[in-house]
């Protein structure tokens, strides 16, 4: 089994200025050709950091991809340090040079001096063109004294649309085959806590199990993601469903999809499917339910509009008229409420009782949501509670 190490270099990727999606992108691309990521690293642009993170990662893994530290300016300093690490001088890459001119040319702009760097490398590596910026790759081969084998070594640019091309066209190739594939899928389910997913799950979860089968939990969507490992993508798929089989027999109306699915795909999809319609009433809240059912492929023919209310707008004892109401002024077969009411306990503490209620002709529902204390979880909570109460009902009919 081969192994990565995925390395993100900028000190505002560190400092959290911008966010690594690079290293995520990358680890998902090696994992199709077998190559599993051990680690992430990301580390700022200071020397003593760069050269010592370059010396472990070329000494405890197999593969290394770098992305960042490819620039012109003086805090890129990528190739400098690969080319400390492997004890060598910095040359000349005439071709490359000559590659960056004219595309500076090609924008009718002159080329700073400073850009001269982008075409030096390592003694001994190889540059990798890239297509569409002033910065080429580089590719190397360092001894690993661990392994007793060469660790490889590519360094791309950290603009996403940049170094997705060079991996493609320049790396890939270059590396061996694993004789592995590894392949995953991901399972959404809603309505219950990571703890008590767990338990449902049973050994399904167990470290060491092939395919392994992890938690993770966003804004109360518990998303199990399956990891399978084989000699080809027919013996992945099978151990895949297999175990999506089991989730599906443990986990039964929580789950709700699958990949990218959220709660209003699946709810809007099962709407289109029966020709039905649904509004929304949101009290105390900023839109956020409407916001997940607006702007949707399906939402003109299923999403018939909705409410915002303040608090102080709306009173608990005609309640069931105002729903009602609300429900025939947007012609919706169905209609949601959110209710985010703003409290203080004796002690001056702000405190939400919220609920959900699902509404149709002659028939209402209502459902407590126990508050968390906090406001961003509780709302995106509420709000998914709200849309699986409708998808529940719809599973019903």
């Amino acid at each position: 089994m081969l192994t990565a190490e995925v390395i993100a270099i900028g000190t505002e990727l560190t400092t959290g200025a911008r966010l690594d999606t690079n290293s995520q992108w990358l680890s998902r691309e090696l994992a199709r050709l077998g190559i599993t990521t051990s680690w992430h690293t990301t580390v700022a642009d200071t020397p003593a950091d760069l050269l010592e993170t370059f010396r472990i990662a070329s000494q405890r893994v197999d593969v290394v991809i770098i992305s960042g530290g490819l620039g012109p300016t003086k805090d890129d300093l990528t190739r400098q340090f690969l080319a400390e690490l492997a004890g060598v001088e910095l040359m000349l890459d005439v071709a490359s040079l000559e590659a960056i001119r004219e595309r500076f040319r090609a924008r009718f702009r002159e080329m700073p001096e400073t850009n001269n760097i982008q075409a030096y490398h390592p003694v001994g590596s190889i540059m990798l063109a890239n297509p569409l910026g002033t910065a080429p790759g580089i590719w190397m081969e360092l001894p690993n004294m661990k392994s007793g084998r060469s660790t490889l070594i590519a360094a791309l640019p950290g603009v996403p649309v940049e170094m997705k091309r060079m991996f493609f066209e320049q790396v890939v190739p270059r590396l061996p085959s694993s004789g592995r594939v590894i392949r995953s899928a991901r399972i959404n389910c809603f309505g219950v806590g990571e703890s008590h997913a767990e338990e449902m799950l049973g050994d399904i979860t167990m470290r060491g199990r092939d395919p392994e089968v992890g938690i993770t939990v966003h804004q109360a969507t518990i998303t199990l993601r399956i990891e399978a490992h084989g000699e080809n993508d027919e013996e992945c798929l099978a151990k895949i469903d297999q175990t999506r089989l089991l989730i599906h027999e443990r986990m039964g109306m929580l789950v709700f999809g699958e990949e990218d699915d959220e709660l209003e795909d699946v709810v809007l999809k099962m709407l289109a499917d029966r020709q039905q319609t649904v509004a929304t009433l949101e009290v105390g809240q900023a839109g956020l339910l409407s916001s997940r059912l607006s702007g949707h492929l399906l939402s003109d023919s299923c999403y018939r509009g909705g409410t915002v209310l303040t608090n102080a707008l709306f009173d608990e004892g005609s309640a069931v008229y105002v729903i009602e109401a609300s429900r025939r002024q947007h012609q919706a077969d169905y209609l949601l409420l959110t209710h985010f009411p703003f409290e203080m306990d004796a002690d001056k503490r702000a405190t939400q009782t919220t609920s959900v209620s699902l509404t149709g002709e002659g028939w209402s529902e209502r459902k407590e949501v126990v508050s968390l204390g906090i406001h961003d979880l509780d709302e995106a909570r509420l709000a998914k509670t709200a849309l699986n109460l409708l998808r529940l009902r719809l599973l019903e009919t």
